[in-house]
């Protein structure tokens, strides 16, 4: 609510948002405008369309912004918003820190298609009964600082990227010290697993969680679930796309360039899997500006994710993994309540079972076509937003069985050790060309699991799938979001350590 006194501070930013209403686009031009500020700093919005003041004192509620004023009149509006709660200090006008160049209103970008695309490099050979972790590690406190103050555009990115080397560099040295065969770099450059590819590609921007209110069908029901997630909704962001989709510049081949020149050891790179991101982009109101229907936005999705996944290979990672826990919830959603959103791509309206999984395999498809099998994996898991076993999804394999054993990878890195996964047995069907990643440590245990028992369930599945195929690792990633990790830096390495110890002991008994 406003103040009881009346204040009229003058902004540090402002724009006219015309008819736009908060379901239209308003929300993401507000985003704009009022990140690059700084906490206490005052943005005035000027509007012709009534909605926006019912709308816009909710918004403010929900993310945590001052609705310092507001003033009616002839079918015009204005208000005044403080990013926070209000800093009279910081009200006369100021220039914000400078930041990487931002999107200007809804400009759309031309796409941009490469030439052509790189071969194959050749990448080390990963072996039998490797140890490695699917993906993120705990972000210091300073990264996390970073992050934020990079994606608010408060910081350039040349700073963010030395920031990110620094911390990319301790998640390495632990990786390195656990013994691990296989390194990736912990994913300190991203707020989440998926979402930051948003951050990377032309038309396509981050935005709070909170900020997708009013696209909801049920807005009632979605603000109860931002109440009840672990981290703040604040601070989850999600991909809004504004127009066709381009990659202008990397999504991930940067982050292997600089691990590639820091280690020897074999490299592996996950990136957001095409259903996934399909799931998660398509949003009503806002992507149907850009793209008639879900499938065409995802046609352009394989399309970027491909070319990234040429320069990753050309690079020579010799993995690239592609993130799909969303499988999970088509086929075991709803039988939990409250996890619809928070499995980071459940946002988005789905079909029935069956056409879903049909989707999502000729989507993996159509993306790994032509690429070696060899160096190429895919992760399925059951959400990993909390440490809380009782509210993540429960099921076995079983109806994932045909698209696993269809999907054209050479790797599965499957989520076993918690006993929300089902029996490991159910798998022994998969086709034998497939190496199995098995997680034998659970990340959401807050404790180093002893030796004797991660060391039975990697002998179980050297029994069900043969030790040629086998490959050791958690269950998910240590802070699959950065805000929200579900280990410490410290149980994270000592999780890796006991997998290297009994991948030790498995490679004397059957190597």
């Amino acid at each position: 609510m406003p103040s009881e006194e009346p204040r009229n501070p003058t902004p540090a930013a402002s724009f006219d948002g015309g008819t736009l209403d908060c379901g239209s686009g308003l929300l993401l031009l507000i985003r704009q405008h009022i990140d690059p500020l700084r906490e206490g700093q005052v943005l005035e919005i000027a509007s012709a369309e009534a909605s926006v003041c019912e709308d816009l004192p909710a918004w403010c509620r929900m993310t945590g912004n001052e609705l310092v004023s507001e003033e009616r009149g002839d079918g015009r509006y204005r208000f005044l918003v403080a990013k926070g709660r209000f800093a009279p200090s910081l009200a006369p006008p100021g220039q914000a820190p400078p930041g990487r160049p931002r999107m200007a209103g809804r400009e759309i970008l031309p796409v941009r298609i490469p030439d052509s695309l790189p071969p194959p490099a050749p990448a080390p050979t990963i072996a039998p009964l490797s140890v490695m972790g699917v993906g993120s590690w705990p972000r210091p406190r300073w990264m996390l600082q970073a992050l934020h103050e990079y994606l608010d555009g408060r910081l350039s990115e040349l700073e963010f990227q030395a920031t990110a080397d620094d911390a990319v560099t301790l998640s390495l040295d632990a990786q390195l010290a656990a013994g691990v065969d296989v390194v990736t770099d912990g994913e300190q450059r991203r707020d989440n697993y998926a979402s930051f590819v948003a951050s990377r590609l032309d038309n396509c921007q981050l935005v709070p969680i909170t900020d997708l209110l009013p696209y909801v069908e049920d807005p009632e029901e979605f603000e109860r679930e931002l109440r009840a997630l672990d981290v703040p909704a604040g601070k989850v962001r999600h991909p809004a796309v504004l127009g066709p989709l381009s990659r202008v510049r990397p999504i991930a081949v940067h982050e292997l360039e600089f691990l590639r020149s820091r280690t020897s050891r074999p490299v592996k790179i996950a990136l957001p899997g095409p259903y996934l991101l399909a799931r998660t982009m398509w949003m009503e109101c806002i992507s149907d500006s850009a793209y008639p229907d879900r499938e065409a936005l995802a046609d352009d999705v394989v399309r970027v994710l491909r070319e990234e996944i040429h320069f990753l290979l050309a690079g020579g990672a010799a993995l690239v993994q592609l993130d799909e826990p969303v499988l999970s919830e088509v086929v075991f959603g709803g039988a939990v309540a409250g996890n619809r959103s928070f499995m980071c791509g459940a946002l988005g309206a789905r079909r029935d079972t069956p056409e879903e999984l049909a989707f999502a395999e000729d989507l993996l498809a159509r993306l790994t076509r032509g690429l070696p099998r060899e160096r190429l994996a895919l992760h399925v898991c059951r959400g990993n937003w909390t440490p809380d076993e009782t509210v993540a999804l429960r099921g076995d394999y079983r109806p994932l069985l045909g698209l696993l054993s269809r999907v054209p990878v050479g790797t599965l890195f499957l989520e076993l050790a918690t006993p929300r996964a089902g029996e490991m047995e159910v798998l022994a069907e998969i086709p034998r060309d497939r190496r199995i990643g098995v997680g034998v440590v659970n990340q959401k245990v807050p404790a180093v699991e002893p030796f004797e028992v991660v060391l039975d369930r990697a002998e179980r599945a050297v029994r069900t799938f043969g030790p040629e195929r086998v490959l050791l690792n958690p269950d998910c990633g240590f802070a699959t979001f950065a805000d929200n990790p579900v280990a410490s830096a410290e149980i994270a390495r000592g999780k890796l350590a006991v997998a290297v110890e009994v991948a030790r002991v498995l490679r004397g008994r059957y190597t």
